[in-house]
């Protein structure tokens, strides 16, 4: 019986009419309807307050290669209660055409407590400049509103570090890029005669950033030894929608009735990475289809690895990863998703690569603006040469993950 009310409740909220959900913030849209909104009369200032808490429990099962028996390490480990996000912050608009973001994670440490801080203004909706700390223009999956993704956890090609010779295992790049303190020129603009809401729309990003990621806030980079240029990340990112602007979100239960769908483009090359020790040139490509209570997506990205002169190392490195991912509401309130993720961790030299599917639960408690999710991964390895080669490519990556998350929004 509670849980037919609780279904039932869920789909008198589903059905509920809600305003445009804007996530240009990547936490929380201006015009979102969790919480309350101050406004001026003619709305060209809006202040809205917001907070946003995740916390889980999980479940890391590792293999034995890499674990020292002597000195009693566990095959479970990184285990336990976590708080990922405890975000408080607020976003808005002034003056019309001026939209500000800032959040602040007090579940994070350092230079992350400052999860994100922008201004954006609008020449027109074809023509934005932000500056200050966001996300860079690189994988649909980063780019996702946090909160509004299918899994509570990345794809680990994403996330996870490179595997290089042991003598140079001090340079350790992830695929993706995340957050970084930075300036960008974007916009979305509609294609062809007739500008339609739903009609052809395509959307562009392109910026600087430190490339010293979200753990940094401070300005540490210099002139390139061996390019004479700022050692900065310059990235971006070109979209294609042909049935209007896509929402960043991986399945969201009040829209149920959506029809949307994007290509992507993007890449980035970051100079002197990795303590001024590497040039990391990344692309990616990228496509999403929400229709109704379906989403489905895939992605694939590739990361060129070459060192500077004054590493005196001519060799290079490349590394490629993929996944794919599918949920789908069965009901207002329950979405269902699986996901099959690729890595090529040791690089293109060598054989072997590691392979995660996962599957996922997600409750939606409408009413409360809850989300309740659960999640298993598996990762196996596939293909290498020898048995050294396959007990290493995994290190520090569980065999076995379990979690589960509730997840508020206000």
């Amino acid at each position: 019986m509670l849980l037919f009310a609780a279904l039932a409740t869920c789909s008198l909220a589903a059905q509920q009419p809600t305003r445009h959900i804007d996530m240009e913030n990547g936490v929380l849209g201006i015009a979102d309807d969790r919480g309350f909104t101050l406004q001026s009369k003619d709305g060209h200032f809006v202040f809205k307050p917001y907070l946003f808490l995740q916390t889980k429990g999980t479940f890391n099962y590792y293999d034995d290669e890499g674990l020292d028996k002597a000195y009693n390490q566990d095959n479970v480990a990184n285990s336990g209660f976590a708080m990922p996000y405890g975000i408080i912050g607020f976003t808005g608009r002034m003056f019309g055409n001026l939209d500000y973001n800032l959040s602040v994670n007090a579940a994070a440490t350092g230079g992350n407590v400052l999860q994100q801080a922008w201004i954006d203004y609008r020449l027109t909706p074809a023509a934005r400049f932000r500056a200050g700390k966001f996300k860079t223009p690189f994988t649909h999956a980063y780019l996702t509103t946090l909160g509004e993704t299918l899994f509570p956890a990345l794809p680990t090609s994403l996330i996870a570090t490179s595997i290089m010779p042991y003598s140079l295992n001090a340079v350790t790049p992830t695929i993706g890029t995340g957050f970084d303190l930075g300036v960008e020129f974007h916009g979305v603009t509609s294609l062809g005669s007739e500008r339609r809401a739903d009609g052809w729309m395509m959307g562009y990003e392109v910026g600087l950033w430190n490339g010293t990621g979200s753990g940094v806030n401070t300005a540490t980079k210099t002139l390139s030894d061996d390019w004479h240029i700022p050692s900065l990340l310059y990235a971006g990112r070109i979209t294609f929608m042909p049935w209007g602007q896509m929402p960043s979100t991986q399945g969201n239960s009040h829209m149920l009735h959506a029809r949307h769908m994007l290509f992507g483009l993007s890449g980035g090359l970051n100079v002197e990475s990795e303590s001024e020790s590497t040039n990391d040139g990344r692309m990616g490509i990228e496509w999403v289809m929400l229709m109704n209570r379906w989403y489905v997506a895939a992605e694939g990205y590739w990361m060129h690895v070459g060192f500077t002169n004054r590493q005196k190392i001519d060799r290079t490195f490349n590394y490629w990863g993929a996944y794919g991912q599918v949920g789908y509401f069965c009901t207002p309130c329950i979405q269902v998703g699986a996901r099959f993720d690729f890595m090529d961790r040791n690089g293109s030299s060598r054989d072997g690569f590691l392979n995660m599917p996962a599957a996922v639960v997600n409750y939606y408690i409408n009413k409360c603006n809850l989300k309740l999710s659960a999640m298993y991964q598996f990762t196996g390895r596939y293909g290498h040469e020898t048995q050294l080669d396959r007990d290493n490519d995994d290190l520090g990556i569980s065999t076995h993950m379990a979690t589960v998350q509730l997840q508020y929004s206000f």
